[in-house]
Order: C-alpha cells, then structure tokens, then sequence
C-alpha cells in the first residue's frame, strides 16, 4: 500500500462499521501505529485508554485497537461506554498516554469512527496524525518494532471510571449548588452518556426523568438525543419539566428545552454564560469563541455586554484551536459543542447543561426568563457551480458583497463560501429586515452563478 492513502478526516478516521476503513483489520493497525507513535523508550510500559460509545461494532473495533496496542508494548486501560469528554478527562487525569474513543457521535448507529487524545486531553495535532497514517501502511516499519515476547502489553478494565468522571463533574459546578426543586427531562440518545447523564443530575438532587437510556447497539440516535428534539419536548411539557437536557451518541454536544418546549442551542448557551462569566469577571480576554455559523444575534447578545466574539472557521478543532493559541475560557459552536476550558480540555454535554443549571437554581429565575439572545432572522442561498474561482477573482460579486455589508452596517452579517463536500457556493445573510437579507442573499448568489457557471 502507498503510504499517500488518507485515513483521518476532521474528527478522526470515520466510515460504516465492517466497510474500510472502520475494519477489525485497520482498527488493529491504528492501535498497533498509535502504540508505536507513543511509547517510551525507558523501559516503562506507557498507557493507553480505550472508551466507546454503545454501537454495536464497537466490540470489535475495542478488541482489534487492543491487541494492536498491546502487541507493541504497552498496555491498555479499558474504560467501556463513556462519553466521548471522559475520556479526555481520564486520559488526563489517569496520567495515560494517549486516548481513544470508538464512536461516530450524532450519525446512525451503521457508522463508527475512530479518534485520538493527547496525554493532555486535546485531540492529536496533524503532523501526529499523518505519523500514525503513514505507519498504518508501513507494515515493515511496525514489523521491526513489534515487542518482544516478555514486553508485550497487558489489558485491564477500569471498574470505577464512571464514579471518577461522576465525581469530576460535580466538581465543576460551586459546592453550595444543589438542583433540589428541580425537575429535569434528560435524552441520552441511547448512547455514551446513557448512565452518567441521569446519575450526575440526580446525586445533584434534581427530579430525573430520563429517556434513552436503554442501547441495545442498534438504537444510538435514533429519532431521539440532540439531533432529534421531539422526544425530550413532548417529555418535558407533559411531565411539566423545568428544563430538558438532550444529548448526542457521544455526549459532546447539548440542546436544551426551555419550560415553554423552546430551543437552546450552543448560541444561546455561549451568549448567557458568557454574559454571566463577564459580569463575574471570569472571562478570560473579555472574549467568546464561536464559528462563522454563529447567529448574528449571539454577537449582538456579547456586544451588549461589552464582550467581543471570535469568529473561526466550522469545526470545535478550529475553536480549541483558538481556545488554547489565546488563552480564552469559552468558545463552541451553534451545533451545541461548548468548550468550558476551565473544567474540559472538549466540548461536553453535561458540563454544559450543569452550568446552566447551577445558574437557574441560583437565579431562582425560569429558563426561558434567562435567555440572553433574540435569534437574528437568516436567509441561506445554495447556489450549484461548475468551477470553485476564488470569489475575489470576480469582481461584481466584490461590489455586490461590499454594498451589502454596508447596507447591513452592524445590523446583520453575511457569509460567502464554497461547500466543502459539494459542488456549491453558500451565501447566508443575517438582518432584521427579512425582505432586505433575501434579496442581498439572491443578488450575490446570481452574481455568483454568472462566473462559476451553474449545471
């Protein structure tokens, strides 16, 4: 094999389980190039731990990254289903090497993926990345470097990993908050979190009712958890609930449910938390971190707190990016990724709605009383293209854009790019005025399709 062949995307190496690359076979070269990447030269066995969610492939993948890991000399520390931010947590306050977690997050449970932690909880960096790629299709180079009969790694299962992220969470929050008087509908989507979401709120003192929590490794995310909000509404205005909680598969992300059935996404929960860290002055740089996808009115909800966001490009490895390059303490995406970096190294679900909590038990206030930011209406034009030109190689659509954002003058917003996976320009265009963002949005994408030649 070359060793040009690409494995890792953003988040990992991700795929439909038993179709490559998400095979026992390259799982166990993952494991076996990762163990290689990491191990010390000293003669101390490093440690690697292992966390999955509750697919069903994520037996044999577990397995197969075991047996690589442990054929090269070190040993494994197997934690089972947790959500994907404990196993960064454990990972370094475990003092392992290296993590991995078997998960897809929010897709169907089909799909697996594989990614990686630093000893330090972060995601790995590129150049480590491309290390382990090219080592996956090096089989002579990991041959060389297989241990020897009496120094291969052994396998242990962490019995009590669970109590630990249990305890490290309730640590984040004051130890005077307790959530007694309130009731709390969580959607686990039958994955990762399906056991320590529901047990954190009620050692918290709340009034749980939980829903998917029952996995039977073909039901994560299905029509239930973060990317299907029905579930957890219907739940938390029939059992006349004070806040609901919904995770995705792998517990990184979370949307809230107001008492009222009203959504909160990562906006929202950025722009109160901000507000409540800045008053506090605990707002490192006085800045949130947030995409090119976050709502205008999450800038304006900031703005008017005298806080200033930062906008990166998709994706919360850009935004940690960010986080870690500055120094600031909150950043995350509209998606529901949120990144505490005060408590987590990740975005994490709990965390999230913990904090958000500990505010309303504080403020004595409802939900929906809190929010801190009226969405700004948005418009999104597709346009399909033949060609990708640089959009500051046409020169009508410059002007057009720059007399928009001059019309828009701090009351709206627009975007322009290329799609990364199709063949698209994107124009987004937020304003109050819902007549004025369609046309500018329309404007720009005609002139789009006048250059880039549209199918």
């Amino acid at each position: 094999m070359s060793t040009h062949r690409k494995l890792f995307g953003t988040d990992g190496v991700r795929g439909i389980a038993n179709v490559e690359p998400i095979t026992s076979e390259t799982a166990l070269k993952l494991g076996r190039a990762l163990a290689h990447v990491f191990r010390n030269t000293s003669g101390r066995h490093r440690k690697i731990l292992i966390g999955k969610d509750t697919r069903l492939s994520g037996y044999m993948l577990e397995t197969a990254i075991e047996s690589g890991i442990c054929s090269m000399g070190v040993d494994v520390w197997l934690v089972g289903p947790l959500p994907t931010p404990a196993i960064a947590f454990l990972t370094r306050s475990m003092r392992a090497d290296a993590g991995v977690v078997i998960s897809a997050s929010h897709n169907p449970f089909e799909d697996n993926g594989i990614k990686f932690f630093s000893r330090e909880g972060f995601k790995l960096d590129d150049e480590t990345e491309r290390r382990i790629e090219a080592l996956v299709f090096d089989e002579g180079e990991i041959a060389k470097n297989r241990a020897r009969p009496d120094d291969i790694g052994k396998a242990a299962r962490i019995d009590d990993a669970l109590g630990r992220y249990l305890v490290f969470l309730k640590s984040c929050l004051p130890r005077s908050v307790i959530f007694d008087g309130l009731k709390v509908a969580i959607d686990c989507a039958n994955g990762a979190a399906y056991k320590v979401g529901p047990e954190a709120l009620e050692e918290l003192g709340a009034d749980v009712v939980a829903i998917g929590v029952d996995p039977d490794g073909k039901n994560i995310n299905l029509n239930c958890g973060a990317m299907h909000l029905d579930a957890i509404r219907q739940t938390v205005l029939r059992e006349h609930c004070n806040v609901g909680v919904a995770l995705d598969g792998d517990g990184d992300r979370v949307m809230l449910i107001d008492e009222r059935g009203e959504v909160w996404d990562g906006d929202d929960v950025m722009a109160l938390l901000g507000r409540k860290l800045a008053a506090e002055g605990r707002l490192s740089g006085n800045a949130v971190v947030g995409t090119v996808m976050s709502n205008f009115g999450l800038e304006l909800a900031l703005r008017d707190a005298g806080v200033r966001l930062i906008r990166t490009e998709v994706g919360d490895p850009a935004v940690a990016r960010e986080m870690r390059l500055n120094s600031y303490n909150l950043g995350g995406e509209q998606s529901g990724h949120v990144i505490f970096m005060d408590h987590s190294t990740t975005g994490d679900g709990l965390i999230s709605a913990l904090l958000v909590l500990a505010h309303l038990a504080e403020s004595g206030r409802s939900l929906g009383e809190l929010r801190a930011m009226r969405r700004v209406p948005q418009v999104l034009e597709n346009v399909r293209v033949k060609n990708r030109i640089p959009l500051t190689d046409m020169p009508d659509v410059q002007r057009i854009i720059a007399d928009a954002e001059k019309r828009l003058a701090g009351s709206g917003r627009l975007l322009v790019r290329y799609s990364g996976t199709e063949m698209l320009a994107r124009v987004m265009v937020e304003g109050e005025d819902g007549v004025q963002i369609k046309t500018l949005a329309q404007e720009i994408g005609a002139a789009i399709q006048k250059y880039a030649g549209a199918l």
